[in-house]
């Protein structure tokens, strides 16, 4: 019965932090990618994590998950990426006290130009990868321009956690559970410039499916407080647990990789993907849009989708920060990004 089972190689880069801790169950249980596809598990961290890694496969191995086929432990990306069909991208260059956000982009650069060349190299040629190590939307960007061998749209960012916490939000608000609340789109950037929108989304109530802007009927809490709470959430969370947001951004990564591989059931989610030039956005950049995915790892962005005055100005907005990173970004690409990096040490 094993043997029929398909396997799939799972690359998760930065395996020793916080955030891989609460993501690998979810996919060694089959909540990720389903419970008929076996897991080889590819652990990549740096040098000084590699002890933990060796204690995190003990626990893997203690918890006794039937579709776990093998576990990698490595910190030689060459290996980690060999024949991989999925790549998390939980790894980057952590922005430390008084960073320039320049300095941390010189930084990442070179991280994800480095991993994209090798995925080029050695990944599957259809491998699906979210980034979720900040900038997530540029790094990803990084990544797809590095590895001109994997389809364009294979890339995506992890914008899932904002658009939970923002559906979470309206759930709170309205009294109701969460999956009640359906078509919540975060737009833009993995940044506190994201637009979370509600104009088109919509709420179960005991009497019938309503809008959600109607259901609420409280317009300056939908543009103001709702806004800046889901914005500013991943701050929130640290400022109380000292720790940036682990069980949350887990959850939110196996909701992600399991709608982008097994399909999204016909309901639209948020994904961090280049732009096709829907909705007046750069073509090429790395924007979080509203989708619809299809199994084996397709996705459309919804069209028609109504913006007013108010939501094309917070849409424009998010796009300009992204097209100055991206610019940042294709900067020390073009140059010896090593350089510069090394001037910043």
């Amino acid at each position: 019965e094993r043997n029929a089972m398909q396997t799939i190689r799972v690359c998760v880069t930065g395996a020793a932090g916080q955030i891989a801790y609460s993501l690998l169950p979810h996919i060694c249980s089959g909540r990720t990618f389903g419970p008929d596809k076996r897991i080889i598990l590819h652990l990549l961290d740096i040098e000084r994590a590699q002890m933990a890694l060796g204690g995190v496969k003990m626990e893997l191995e203690d918890c006794g998950f039937d579709l776990l086929a093998a576990v990698v432990v490595t910190m030689d990306p060459s290996v980690a990426f060999a024949n991989v069909d999925v790549v998390i991208g939980l790894g980057a260059f952590p922005r430390g006290p008084g960073m320039e956000r320049k300095d941390l982009l010189a930084k990442n650069v070179n991280i994800f130009k480095a991993q994209g060349r090798l995925l080029n190299e050695v990944a599957s040629k259809n491998v699906k990868v979210v980034v979720v190590g900040n900038p997530a939307n540029t790094n990803a960007w990084v990544l797809q321009q590095t590895a001109p061998n994997i389809p364009k749209n294979n890339f995506t960012a992890l914008t899932r956690l904002d658009c939970n916490r923002a559906q979470s939000q309206v759930a709170m608000k309205m009294n109701v559970k969460p999956s009640a609340v359906e078509g919540v789109t975060i737009w833009g950037n993995h940044s506190s410039t994201q637009y979370p929108d509600v104009t088109f989304a919509t709420v179960h109530t005991d009497s019938g499916k309503k809008p959600v802007p109607k259901a609420v009927d409280n317009a300056a809490w939908l543009h103001g407080d709702f806004i800046s709470t889901v914005q500013q959430r991943g701050a929130a969370v640290i400022n109380a647990r000292k720790l940036s947001s682990a069980m949350s951004a887990a959850k939110a990564i196996s909701d992600h990789m399991h709608d982008f591989v097994c399909g999204s059931a016909g309901k639209i989610v948020s994904m961090g993907v280049p732009s096709d030039g829907s909705y007046g956005i750069e073509a090429g950049l790395m924007y979080s849009f509203p989708v619809i995915c299809h199994a084996g790892g397709t996705y459309q962005i919804v069209q028609n989708l109504p913006v007013d005055g108010f939501s094309r100005k917070m849409m424009d907005d998010t796009m300009k920060e992204l097209k100055e990173e991206r610019d940042v970004a294709a900067g020390f690409l073009n140059k010896d990004s090593d350089a510069i990096a090394r001037s910043k040490l």
